[in-house]
């Protein structure tokens, strides 16, 4: 066939299914019998209830001319502005205006002659009864229509759902619009008064917090669903305690900071976890992750199968990214990570690379091949006691590993090292690894062009080896629980949090800096150990094991000599950090007795600052000359 033979696609006529076209012809049907009836008895009551044969005649006339031209206005309406859902408010606004439209039509038309064929009211009044008519039954179609998209009630089970705020009233859509969900919503809490004996979406608000067990035994309820995105912790301790003595489950709706990237759905449903009775705001839910510095460029993150680092792959995803690379030792991690974000584990994508940051010329390798522009380095030991003991292992994998990032990274635009806040008057090994970190990217960033900075943030919960995974295991185990001291307190956050104040550091962070959170007050493990133990079958026993060697019993997040600088946001103190001549920490030898490497990284740590000229750009040389030589082990 000839090219201009080919019929253009867009002059294809468009094949309606039956289904759409008999609801077409019950809905004009519908909408002339409305026409027919509101002319009649708009006329019917101008004439007192006395209507002769012939005036019913023109009436009926004047329905059907009125008729015709509402469905040529309303396809019109369709053809260039859309078609609207049956029964809902934007055809509610359609049908008015085409409606009124009509009646004065038919009103211009009528008034010139000299008898007039029909009243002059009628087109009026009954284009005003004929639109009650029509959206009478265009709602009890709606109404209809919602009843069967519910939940069976023999499948699904029945919940109340406490909190009418947005997120609620979305949850509440979520869960009525699905015939296959596994929540029923048979009553609705809240605290304010003023929506006391509403209905919404056909389910009535019984009360609030007093009327909870009320509420549950009327309803037969199993399950209480609290759908406030931003519970206070007390609200959320007040009703689960109300919740269980009543004998029905408690279930939470997450908090906003992990509901901003999708609509609330069934889903999103969970149990309750500690982190949502922190008793402290989540701080960076105000900082906006800072998605638009990534974009597109191409990001490289060590370490990214731990906790910190596949968290921050799930991020940097959603910030479209150029190209997002990968690297960790542990290939399990890779796996796992892999099919976290894609939903496949075939571990045959370029994104993923296996090495190790021990491996200096393998790092360099890695950099000079793929040429990234951001680096996240989030690879480290982080175990304060077991370091303790082998602290040979902080120097090869948190010293050396970092010097050999840095190294072979000194081109790129982008560099953060995640660090934490046992740097600050560091007493432990993992304090003066992670302290000499800050100091060797504080060095790296007087000598290259590129910005390198730190982040220090606190104790991540729910990350690997984290205290609340520690005392889960504990009362799975039917194990006591235990906590150090009774005093200890430590700076908590989420991996979320942690992983958006890394992303704003690399938007707003300044060369040799250390970011670190305004995370609010410290949290008592011991109160931590007693809401677990509350929740937990059994009651299991705390106890007190006392400190380990370089455990604090409170944390510092500002240390001694560091000034609390808050330019760029009110939440994120922008830290000084000396910087360290990378020779100094080549020399470490991490083969010497455990003492004295302590003693050797301790005395590290307190060295005055050493400045390194900047030095020229020199493009395509990071892989054949770095500037410190790691040693080998051996």
């Amino acid at each position: 066939m000839p090219l201009a033979a080919v019929p253009a696609p867009h002059l294809h006529p468009v094949r309606r299914r039956p289904g759409a076209r008999r609801r077409t012809v019950a809905l004009l049907g519908v909408d002339t019998a409305a026409w027919i009836a509101g002319f009649l008895t708009a006329a019917w009551t101008r004439y007192e209830f006395d209507l002769s044969t012939q005036l019913v005649s023109r009436v009926l006339v004047a329905a059907l001319l009125a008729s015709v031209i509402f469905t040529g206005l309303t396809t019109l309406h369709r053809l260039y502005l859309g078609r609207h859902p049956l029964g809902s408010l934007l055809e509610a606004r359609t049908l008015t205006g085409a409606v009124a439209a009509t009646a004065a039509l038919i009103v211009i038309g009528v008034l010139p002659l000299d008898t007039h064929p029909i009243p002059a009211s009628t087109p009026p009044v009954g284009g005003a009864i004929a639109l009650l008519l029509m959206l009478g039954l265009r709602s009890v179609h709606r109404h209809r229509r919602s009843r069967s998209l519910r939940p069976s009630t023999g499948s699904a089970r029945p919940v109340l759902l406490f909190g009418l705020g947005s997120a609620g009233q979305s949850l509440l859509k979520a869960m009525v619009s699905d015939p296959r969900g596994k929540y029923l919503p048979v009553g609705l809490l809240d605290d304010d008064p003023e929506k006391r004996h509403l209905r919404l979406d056909g389910v009535p608000v019984l009360g609030g917090r007093p009327e909870i067990a009320t509420a549950i035994g009327l309803t037969r309820a199993n399950t209480l669903i609290l759908a406030i995105a931003s519970a206070e912790p007390e609200l959320i301790r007040q009703v689960r305690a109300t919740t269980l003595e009543a004998g029905a489950e408690f279930k939470v709706l997450p908090p906003v900071r992990e509901l901003v990237d999708h609509r609330i759905s069934v889903a999103d449903v969970r149990d309750l976890k500690i982190t949502d009775l922190l008793g402290r705001p989540h701080a960076v839910a105000d900082l906006g992750t800072r998605g638009a510095e990534v974009t597109g460029r191409r990001v490289l993150v060590t370490g990214a199968g731990g906790s910190i680092g596949s968290e921050l792959c799930r991020q940097l995803m959603r910030a479209n990214p150029g190209e997002l690379m990968m690297l960790d030792r542990d290939e399990s991690a890779l796996h796992a990570l892999q099919l976290s974000l894609t939903g496949r584990a075939l571990l045959d994508g370029p994104e993923l690379i296996l090495a190790d940051v021990r491996d200096a010329e393998g790092i360099a390798r890695v950099v000079a091949e793929r040429k990234p522009d951001i680096v996240f380095h989030a690879a480290a030991l982080k175990h304060l006691t077991l370091l303790q003991r082998h602290p040979g292992e902080a120097i090869k994998t948190n010293v050396w590993g970092t010097l050999s990032v840095l190294s072979a990274c000194r081109d790129v635009s982008r560099f953060v090292n995640i660090s934490t806040d046992k740097a600050a008057n560091p007493i432990s090994v993992l304090g003066y690894s992670k302290r000499i970190t800050e100091r060797l990217t504080a060095h790296t960033a007087a000598a290259t062009d590129g910005t390198f900075l730190s982040v220090r943030f606190g104790n991540v919960l729910a990350s690997r080896g984290s205290v609340v995974g520690a005392f889960q295991a504990q009362i799975d185990a039917g194990l006591p629980i235990t906590v150090t001291h009774p005093e200890v307190t430590r700076y908590l956050m989420t991996v979320q949090e942690a992983v958006q104040l890394v992303l704003q550091a690399s938007a707003i962070g300044r060369d040799g800096e250390a970011l670190v959170l305004d995370m609010g007050s410290p949290v008592r493990i011991d109160d931590i150990a007693r809401q677990l133990a509350a929740q937990a079958p059994g009651a299991p026993q705390i106890v007190y094991t006392g400190l380990r060697p370089g455990e604090k019993l409170h944390e510092d997040l500002i240390g001694a000599g560091e000034e609390d600088l808050r330019p760029l946001h009110p939440l994120i103190s922008h830290v000084t950090v000396p910087p360290l001549d990378p020779i100094e920490a080549s020399a470490l030898d991490p083969f010497d007795t455990p003492a004295k490497v302590i003693e050797r990284l301790a005395w590290l740590c307190e060295q005055p600052a050493t400045f390194a000229p900047p030095v020229m750009h020199v493009p395509n040389t990071r892989a054949t000359h770095p500037p410190i030589t790691i040693p080998t082990e051996g």
